[in-house]
Formats: C-alpha cells, structure tokens, sequence
C-alpha cells in the first residue's frame, strides 16, 4: 500500500537576517571590548536593558507612526497590551531613566550595547536585526556634553584601527533645519508626519544626492527595483528652501533672522570652540548642514561618523561605506515620563555596519580562534582512561574535548580535528598505556599529512609532527605546543 510522502520542511533565513560563525562572533567581541575601552575612559558605566518594551514607551518616535507593528515588529501579550523589539537603544535608555530617576546621579552617563531590529524592508547592507553600541549623558543641556560625545566617537574610530583622514565626525543642530521648516509653514505638531519625511529625505543625501533628495521632498521616489517611496509633497520653493540649507555653500543667510535656526547656529559655534580648544579641530569634528538624523526626537545638535575610505566589493564594484555611527541631542524623550525638562544626548555606533566596512577593507580578522585540543579514542573499551585525560586538560584551564563520534577509524579522528581547527591531539593506544606515555600530534605543524592517514595500522607506520611524552607530564606538554603556536591556554 503506498504511503503519502511527508513534505520536507525547508531550511531558510527569513529576509534582512544572517547567520553568524565564530569567527564574526569573535571579530564583534574584539570591537565590542575596544569601544567599551574608550567609553570607560570618558567615565561612562554600563547599563542593560530588555530587547522588549511596551509599544507606548516608544510612542510618537516608531520610525513608521500609522501602525504599531510598521517599521518595529510588534505583538499583543495575553493582557492586549502592545509590546514592540527595541528599534534603538535610546527610547528604552529613556523609560529606564525616568523609571528610576530618583535613584539616579545626573548627569548620567551611561553605556550599552546589543541587538536592535527593525521591521523595514531589507536591502544590501540594511539588515532588520543588527548591533549598536551606545552612549548618553543624560541630565546635561551643555554643549561641553555634545562635544564630548564628538570627541568620543573620535578616539572610537581610532582605537578600532581608522586612521586619522580616514573618518570624520560630523556636526549639525536640528534646530537649524527647523527654523527652515517653520519659514515654509511646517512647523507645529500638526506637521510632525511631513516634518519626519522631510528628514528622511535629508537623512539620504550622501547614498541618493540632491537630486534623489529633491524627489523625496516632493511628490516621491521610485528606486531601482521599481517600488515607490511617497515624498512629503513640498512645493518647488519650498524644495529649494530645505535644499539650500544643507548643501554646502548655499546656505540661505537669512538663516540668522530666524530664532530657532539662530539658536541652533550659535549652538553649533560652541560646539566648535570646545573641539578646537581639547586639540580635535584638525579636521577629525566639523560642521556640516547637511547632517539631520532621521528620527524626530532630536531637538538640538546632531552628529554622523562617516568613513572616508573607498574600497570595492567582491565583485569588483566601487564601495562608500558612508555612516557607521551617529546621535545627538534629545531633550525631549525622557521628558515625555516626567514632565518636566531633563536634556539628554547621546550616540550610538552601528557596530554590525562598522564591522562588515572593516572586514571589507582588511582592518578586522573574522578567523576562528583555534579549537579546543582533542583527545582522541584509540580503544573504546578505554573511554574512562580519555575522558580522565580530558578532565585533567580542562582543569588545568586548557580548553579540550573528547573525541565523541565513530573512533572506528583513527584517519577520521584526526580530520575531525583539522576541520575544528584543534592546535593537537592527544593519542594514547595500548603500546603507550603499557609504557605510561601519550602521543601529542601537533596539527599546526601536521595538518596536511593527517589527511592520508585512514587507519590504525597506517598511524602506527607514519606519525608526522608527533612526539611521546610521559603521560604524567601530559598537560605539561600540551601546554609547550600551544605557547610554541600563540594559542592562548589559560
């Protein structure tokens, strides 16, 4: 009788997600202790937050505002409240600040990093979950502290191996461009959804240039692929007013006759004086309008690291990396739980981003960290002797496994190692218990003669790179191969 066929479920990635070895895994390790390095050095203490917050503490500032599960992925508990993942690192800063304001010093200066997602359509590059690393000082409206995060971002890229010319952190006020959009009537809560593609538009003036800008201001834009972003449906004037306000060279003087942009430019201008006086006005910290950030809770100075280095990808095309990292001043967002005024800025590395530029370019090793040494089964009947062996590895702090496949052929053994990088393994037959010894194979030395090796007979006839040891001086010897190869032990 035939029997229906059970259909096979398929291993697959959703879009905007990936897979991560250990070798990336280790590379993001590596940056993750270099940027806590200099955070700590500027007098910042770590902080952790939930990967979960309710929908509402996020409120007005989801990157998509008509629906709670657009541009966040959200859900419904079992009490019908609405929780969303985390979009940033800021708004859930916002909450915990607020939550325990009591209990904290201000200013608070804080760090934190982790897994941030975003319901968003994904492309090259653009990934819905990926990894930031931020700092805030919270309870500080002075420009010292903006300048200070400037600075940091500076010794950031320089400690992560980007050399000074190859990177520059760049400075604006919000309060610039808000000052424009009042003059062409977008001021106002009434007009915060136009205000918001209005910044969008600005946000991509290195990767789509004035022209795509120009689209984006207006009625929309269709991108390669043939699909339609609406603009925010400025007219030709007002266009022009917002496009000369950020590209250099034709800022509009009478930029100055208006309060707000005033404000922002004398702002700016204190930013300036304090980079300059701490030694960074070398060019690493400059002002540049057309700097906006496209989330709408910041309310003062803005900034964006940008790479400088060209590079190509791996099928030769021309690659800019553009922004790895960015922030600014939010004086609002905590305000939101308070009611009253508690002025915050902060900024946030886009460590995922940053990552895939310096792997691109050479600046980062993604290889794996060698293996663990492993302690091969020369005779089943033995397995207590290896696992004693192994026991005696591990507590000596040498990271070691126990072979634990088919010991049947002696040849798979050792390839087994090989793919698992081991630095040696340990071989311990009937001749060499009789004796008191252990064999150690050095794999570094010995990988490719491993491979044709397919029995017992063939390993007792060819044994390259090896050597006997008294199986008392095991650990002993173990340790002399790794500290010969650099492995790290202990």
């Amino acid at each position: 009788m035939a029997t229906d066929k059970k259909t096979k479920l398929k291993a697959r990635l959703p879009r905007g997600l990936v897979d991560r070895g250990p070798g990336d895994i280790a590379a993001t390790q590596r940056m993750i202790d270099t940027i806590r390095a200099v955070y700590e050095h500027y007098g910042f203490d770590p902080v952790e937050t939930p990967a979960i917050e309710y929908t509402e503490a996020l409120g007005k500032f989801l990157p998509d505002q008509d629906r709670p599960n657009e541009g966040v992925f959200s859900f419904q508990d079992d009490d019908e409240q609405w929780l969303s993942l985390r979009y940033d690192l800021t708004a859930p800063l916002a909450r915990h600040v607020a939550e325990n304001f009591q209990h904290i010093a201000l200013p608070y200066r804080t760090y934190r990093y982790g897994w941030v997602f975003r319901n968003e359509k994904p492309g090259p590059g653009r990934f819905r979950q990926f990894m930031q690393f931020d700092a805030d000082t919270v309870g500080s409206a002075s420009p010292a502290a903006d300048a200070e995060i400037c600075m940091m971002a500076a010794d950031t890229m320089e400690a992560l191996g980007i050399s000074r010319g190859s990177y520059v952190v760049k400075v604006n006020n919000r309060k610039v461009l808000d000052g424009v959009l009042e003059a062409i009537g977008l001021g106002g809560p009434e007009n915060a959804g136009r205000r918001l593609t209005v910044l969008r538009a600005i946000d991509k003036l290195d990767r789509l240039g004035v022209e795509g800008v120009r689209q984006l201001l207006g009625d929309g834009r269709k991108d390669e692929s043939g699909d339609f972003t609406k603009g925010a449906g400025l007219g030709p004037e007002a266009i022009e007013a917002v496009v000369s306000s950020i590209v250099p060279g034709q800022a509009d003087p009478q930029l100055a006759e208006n309060a707000t942009a005033k404000a922002g430019i004398d702002e700016l201008a204190a930013i300036e004086t304090l980079v300059k006086a701490a030694g960074y006005g070398d060019g690493r910290i400059v002002i540049d309008r057309s700097v906006v950030r496209g989330l709408e809770y910041y309310t003062g100075p803005v900034f964006e690291v940008e790479l400088l280095l060209d590079t190509k990808d791996e099928k030769g095309r021309p690659v800019r990396f553009g922004s790895v990292g960015g922030g600014g001043r939010y004086d609002g967002l905590v305000s939101r739980f308070r009611g009253e005024p508690v002025p915050a800025t902060g900024f946030s590395i886009g460590v995922s981003r940053l990552q895939a530029a310096l792997q691109l370019i050479g600046r980062i090793d993604t290889t794996p960290a060698p293996g663990p040494v492993v302690v091969t089964v020369f005779d089943r009947a033995r397995l207590a002797d290896y696992q004693a062996m192994v026991a005696r590895l591990r507590a000596a702090g040498i990271r070691s496994e126990l072979y634990l496949g088919n010991p049947k052929n002696m040849g798979n053994q050792l390839k087994y190692a090989d793919r698992r990088k081991s630095p040696c393994v340990v071989i311990q037959g009937s001749d060499e218990k009789a004796a008191g010894q252990v064999q150690i194979k050095d794999l570094i030395e010995g990988a490719k003669a491993a491979a044709a090796i397919a029995s017992n007979q063939e390993w007792r006839e060819s044994r390259p790179a090896q050597f006997a040891v008294a199986e008392d001086r095991l650990v002993e010897a173990v340790r002399e191969v790794l500290d010969r190869h650099g492995v790290r032990w202990g």
